[in-house]
Formats: structure tokens, C-alpha cells, sequence
């Protein structure tokens, strides 16, 4: 688990933006965490977190492209029923709202990346740690592998 950027990155809504912003990362080699689209009548919204925040901010404004930046919590969940439920249970039963959330397919080892949005990362960081650890060891309901914030990976 840690905290990460994400970045919304706001498009004009037709054929070959997309595909464009995705190729400008792709030659910049900056892999992709996990990634959900949006879509109103005027634009869309990408919303993404990636490996290489800084990177990956430096492409979007080479692009020109309109972006917000918020932190998120990053929570990697076995790939199995319950898993995302178990997290927001926990949240839930602590009084702590999930703006949204969305969830990669699957990740090497049988497990996927889920992104929440909630008001305060870092008390939920310490509350999923703290239910994560009790007498030392992992909570036996807990699908969350726990890494420190800013333990992002580098290639």
C-alpha cells in the first residue's frame, strides 16, 4: 500500500486523443499503474496513476494537456471475490468515505492494484497499516499487501 499521484488529465472527446496522450508515455517508457476513463459531452476524463509521477507530469505539459494532480492510496489486492469489499468494510466501519474507487484487471502474481480516493490518505494509510499488523502479524482478513509511501518502483 502507499500513496501516489494521480493525475486527471482532461481531453477534447474525440477520435485520436486518447490514443495519442497513451503514446506519448508509451515512447517515454513510463508504465501505467492502473488507468479508468470517464466521458461527458465536451471532453474526457482520464484519470491515471503511473510509476513515474514526475515523468509523467513533464509529458503533460509538453502536450498542453489540462490536468489536476490529488493523491490517492494504492492498495495491491489479491485477485479474488472480496478482496476490494474487505478494504472498504474496514474504511466503512471507521467512518471514512470513498470518493471513488477503480481496480487494474490483474498484476503479476495473481494480484491487482486498487486506487481510492478518500478525504485524508494518510489517517487511512495508518488505519489499513495498523489492521494490517496487529501483534505483528497480517490481519487474516486483509487482501492488502502493505509498502511504504513513496516506495514507488523504478525501472
Amino acid at each position: 500500500m502507499y500513496i501516489a499521484s494521480q493525475f486527471s488529465i482532461f481531453m477534447v472527446n474525440k477520435p485520436g486523443v486518447l490514443a495519442q496522450v497513451l503514446g506519448e508515455f508509451a515512447r517515454a517508457r513510463i508504465n501505467i499503474v492502473a488507468m479508468t476513463m470517464m466521458d461527458s459531452a465536451e471532453h474526457g476524463v482520464l484519470r491515471v496513476v503511473f510509476e513515474n509521477a514526475e515523468s509523467a507530469r513533464e509529458i503533460l505539459k509538453k502536450l498542453s494537456m489540462p490536468f489536476n494532480e490529488t493523491e490517492v492510496i494504492c492498495i495491491t489486492l489479491a485477485n479474488q471475490s472480496g478482496a476490494l469489499a474487505t478494504v472498504a468494510e474496514k474504511l466503512a466501519k471507521n467512518h471514512i468515505n470513498i470518493s471513488y474507487a477503480y481496480c487494474t484487471a490483474g498484476a503479476k502474481g495473481g494480484r491487482t492494484t486498487g486506487v481510492l480516493k478518500v478525504a485524508d490518505v494518510k489517517k487511512v494509510m495508518h488505519l489499513l497499516e495498523k489492521n494490517s499488523n496487529k501483534n505483528g502479524k497480517k490481519d487474516k482478513n486483509s487482501h492488502a499487501a502493505i509498502r511504504r509511501a513513496g516506495a514507488e518502483r523504478k525501472r
